[in-house]
């Protein structure tokens, strides 16, 4: 392990972090990979995690496990995924710098799934009031951050006056790429999936098929192509998520599965997989020809940033994309690929076809430049600041219990003072009613 400042920082993942691992279990092992040059980090990783690195890890049950709140407990800064953080009571014991991590929009994500809202959004709020730090994914996300941040009364003098555009409170920290160029070890997809000859054209859906995405839009395209070409295979290798607690969330594979076969393109254009294990995954990449994110109108696509459209970008994938998220906009930024409307399906099919068509030496230029900008060491920079000079944010130390909402915290405050003179007077009438009782004794 390099280790510089010997300061203990803890990366806390809520997610699994392993050789088979989904975006959250990504960025957690890769922010701790980069921050382990500059200090002593333990990545905490729920119980299934198996990954090491060049840092320590340390295996949880659950938020309330006793070794983690002692590693806690021992650190000077702590890095916390927000949807995570009321579930772990040690933190609000804790002296450590917390770095809240907004990179997930959670509230956006589980209104598609039917869960408690108002049971997150409390533990959110909570969340909100704890962080010396947050960081998130985009410049979108942090104006949403601003917003949710302002209403729970965390802009105020005290943050504007330590840093007028308010980047000491929130800054953003995307998903990254590695420096090196992915490597290819051995075939996993061309020659090897039953019905993807070596010379065939593979488009690839890297992620999952959740409820806020589009793969429908996808099949459908790829009929439209299958009628002009018959070289071209569709892959959805990440049907079945790494994480055994994320298996009842619902998804699109089953509606995704049947209209491929109605359309007669199920196991001869579109293929689909479980989960390509980590160490596997630059392969796929690099087997690939084109690569697709697309997603619905939604609010979730207003703020998500997609973690896979930055291995597209590792591995020199043209990618086709659905306007609306902010990964779509490093598309149009850098000139990647092709951004299309929502649900265009005869966009997508003729993106595709044109793309085929573009020789891959034409996107050198392009994708170069922005794999040397969005660099896990680059985009990581605010928070090896943070780590380097954690300070505890100005209106935590000047507001103490009084930090919130002005307007629940004048309301809560008017109201202990009336139940404080109710009690008060019911205090001295009771001690009358004695006095009167005493004289009958």
């Amino acid at each position: 392990m390099v280790v510089g400042h010997r300061e203990p920082v803890v990366i806390i993942s809520h997610d699994i972090v392993s050789d088979r691992m989904a975006g959250p279990g990504i960025r957690y092992f890769h922010l701790a990979r980069v921050l382990a040059h500059r200090f002593q980090v333990t990545l905490a990783v729920p119980e299934g995690s198996t990954i090491s690195g060049d840092f320590f890890t340390l295996v949880y049950h659950s938020g309330t496990d006793e070794l983690l709140g002692r590693l806690i407990g021992r650190a000077r800064v702590v890095i916390v995924p927000a949807v995570y953080a009321a579930q772990i009571p040690a933190l609000w014991q804790s002296e450590a710098f917390i770095v809240v991590d907004g990179y997930d929009p959670f509230i956006a994500e589980s209104l598609f799934l039917g869960v408690d809202i108002l049971s997150l959004q409390i533990n959110l709020t909570k969340t909100y009031l704890l962080g010396d730090f947050f960081i998130c994914a985009s410049e979108r996300q942090r104006d949403w951050w601003l917003g949710l941040l302002e209403a729970h009364g965390r802009i105020n003098p005290y943050t504007f006056g330590e840093d007028p555009s308010l980047r000491k409170l929130v800054d953003v920290v995307p998903f990254g790429l590695l420096e090196e160029p992915p490597q290819a070890t051995r075939p996993i997809i061309k020659g090897v999936w039953p019905g993807i000859g070596p010379e065939d054209k593979v488009i690839l859906w890297g992620g999952g098929l959740w409820p806020w995405l589009d793969p429908l839009t996808a099949i459908r395209a790829m009929a439209r192509v299958w009628q002009q070409r018959q070289d071209v295979r569709l892959i959805f290798p990440g049907t079945r998520h790494p994480n055994p607690w994320m298996s009842g969330i619902p998804t699109h594979n089953e509606a995704a599965q049947v209209l491929a076969g109605e359309l007669g393109l199920l196991g001869k254009a579109v293929f689909f997989g479980e989960w390509v294990p980590y160490k596997d995954w630059p392969n796929v990449l690099l087997e690939s020809d084109l690569a697709l994110t697309l997603h619905l109108d939604t609010l979730e696509a207003r703020l998500a940033f997609r973690s896979r459209v930055l291995d597209y970008i590792w591995a020199g994938l043209p990618i086709i994309a659905t306007r609306g998220d902010a990964t779509s906009d490093l598309v149009d930024q850098y000139r990647l690929g092709i951004v299309v409307d929502y649900a265009d399906d005869a966009g997508v099919a003729n993106a595709i076809l044109q793309l085929l068509e573009t020789p891959k030496e034409a996107w050198h230029v392009q994708f170069e430049k922005a794999r040397r900008d969005l660099t896990w060491e680059r985009v990581a920079q605010p928070l090896v600041e943070f780590c380097c000079h954690p300070r505890r944010a100005p209106d935590k130390v000047a507001l103490g219990d009084r930090l919130g909402n002005p307007y629940y915290i004048h309301e809560l405050t008017r109201l202990h003072a009336l139940i404080a003179g109710y009690e008060q007077g019911l205090f001295i009438r009771m001690m009358r009613l004695l006095h009167r009782l005493s004289k009958h004794l």
